[in-house]
């Protein structure tokens, strides 16, 4: 790293558990972020401060008025615009070091194989079910750990799927498709038509960016194998 790195990540550099090694770690990382909304932004934003080398944003939909309640990598400025490209200039504004690539597109399941072979980590932040259950099934294909959130209303929650080939600790740790099954009929639950409280959205993303920090970094216990849940009412 060179003295400019070592000031801008010094507050990481300083903790134990991350250090100069840890920090190198996040520079050559590779995440895929599948979503560049309510859930999307904060983890853009908070891989891109952190120094992660490489961020892959995907997203097919453009800034609206009513997105600018809770995805705070959008502005005024940004109405029209795609979102993933309103978000990579959000995190060059804040960190011109990280090589973000923007792809305006809807992934089908050949595609997401590609992008999710490429990523050290994957971060679902897309808002339907579908889509879910793709990505998943994309990681397990290329053994990549998934962290993976969702949140509406006052409810939200977050987890990280961690298939065995990657994770020797318990080779019983479920994917996505073991906790919600593919074949199950759920209902979509719309931020348009149910309402979003919005720092939910900004409280979940940043638990999925941490996630992903300590995965690329190797240190802590991440959420695999449990699902967390959050009721912002009572904030329990």
């Amino acid at each position: 790293m060179n003295d400019d790195q070592l000031l801008r990540y010094s507050r990481h550099i300083l903790l134990g558990e991350i250090g100069i090694e840890g920090q190198q770690r996040l520079l050559a990382a590779h995440v895929l972020v599948i979503g560049a909304g309510g859930l999307g932004s904060p983890v853009a934003m908070y891989l891109g401060t952190a120094g992660v080398g490489t961020l892959t944003i995907v997203d097919d939909d453009t800034v609206e008025l009513t997105n600018l309640q809770r995805q705070i990598a959008h502005s005024m400025t940004s109405l029209g615009h795609a979102k993933v490209d309103s978000a990579a200039a959000t995190v060059h504004a804040i960190n011109p070091e990280v090589r973000v690539v923007p792809l305006r597109e809807r992934a089908d399941a050949a595609r997401l194989s590609e992008l999710v072979a490429q990523a050290d980590v994957v971060v679902d932040c897309c808002d339907n079910y579908a889509t879910r259950q793709a990505v998943n099934a994309a990681c397990v294909q290329h053994a990549r750990p998934l962290v993976s959130g969702a949140a509406i209303g006052f409810d939200a929650q977050v987890s990280v799927y961690v298939t065995a080939q990657r994770d020797a600790r318990d080779s019983n740790l479920p994917c996505y498709a073991c906790v919600f099954p593919p074949d199950d009929t759920y209902t979509e639950a719309r931020c348009a038509t149910m309402g979003v409280f919005a720092p939910l959205v900004g409280i979940i993303g940043s638990v999925q960016a941490a996630e992903a920090l300590k995965l690329l970094m190797g240190i802590g216990t991440s959420l695999a194998g449990q699902l967390q849940m959050l009721d912002a009412r009572t904030m329990e």
